[in-house]
């Protein structure tokens, strides 16, 4: 299901910006590729690479991509429903529920990612490789499979008093 990112409050934030050089007969061509993330606070998040002459061209290209990737985030109390790990390549990321009050605690790009889609306590870890690219691709691969009580006991049929108990 596509988000339709127009009727969202979206703000950005630029986690990366990486100069890279072509090798040419003539010298060496400089771009500049940036990774942005873009979230509207309220469980809407997504992730964008762009690539310019130009930061503030690399930067619109990224926010462009990234509202065409946003994903739903479940939160439950401004924390998230279970304990979970998400894998990108070589990254990890553990995301674990905390009580009221704890704030983010999260390093770097994970932190960015679950700010602006809207988890208020939370505490993360990052695993193996600290590529930004990675850990954020990660860590929206863990916030995208989240799933609270109510997505289960509609999938099994069931009520939310019944899977709870």
């Amino acid at each position: 299901m596509r988000i339709d990112p127009s009727t969202l409050d979206l703000k950005e934030k630029v986690v990366h910006i990486n100069r890279v050089a072509k090798v040419v007969k003539g010298g060496r061509n400089f771009r500049f590729s940036v990774l942005v993330v873009v979230g509207d606070e309220n469980g809407h998040v997504g992730v964008g690479n762009g690539k310019s002459i130009e930061i503030p061209e690399a930067i619109r290209k990224g926010i462009e991509d990234a509202k065409k990737n946003l994903v739903k985030v479940s939160i439950k109390e401004n924390t998230v429903p279970h304990r979970i790990e998400g894998k990108f390549g070589k990254g990890k990321v553990l995301i674990m529920p905390a009580t009221e009050g704890t704030g983010v605690i999260a390093g770097g790009p994970v932190r960015t990612v679950l700010e602006l889609a809207g988890v208020k306590d939370v505490r993360a870890k990052s695993l193996g490789s600290n590529n930004p690219k990675n850990m954020i691709n990660a860590t929206l691969d863990a916030l995208s499979s989240l799933r609270n009580a109510e997505d289960i006991a509609k999938l099994r049929g069931k009520t939310v008093e019944e899977i709870l108990g």
